[in-house]
């Protein structure tokens, strides 16, 4: 089951930081994006798709990175969609197609 495809939303709220939350935010984003895991970024969290162990690698990545970058302290809200088959977003957002 570890190679499964899940999905996970991924927020990143700083909190303690003498740094920028927003170029926070962004470092984390472009953190999601070099994974080269397939990703969606929506206003409030970014959507990812790939298996348990490259997910959690991510978001420790994110975690480190953050830390790194003048932030003392985070949270990192998750909503994570696993099964027995692999769970694809597109497969949810096919009966709601973009409008832009």
């Amino acid at each position: 089951m570890e190679h499964l495809k899940i999905n996970v939303a991924i927020q990143l709220l700083p909190t303690k930081c003498s740094a920028d939350k927003i170029e926070l935010i962004d470092k984390a984003i472009a953190c999601i994006k070099a994974s080269g895991l397939k990703h969606l970024v929506c206003p409030f969290e970014t959507v990812v798709e790939g298996t348990y162990a490259e997910i959690f690698k991510l978001v420790d990545e994110i975690r480190t990175s953050t830390l790194s970058h003048g932030c003392e302290e985070l949270l990192i809200n998750m909503k994570l969609h696993a099964g027995t088959k692999d769970l694809f977003f597109d497969d949810k957002l096919i009966k709601y197609p973009s409008k832009n």
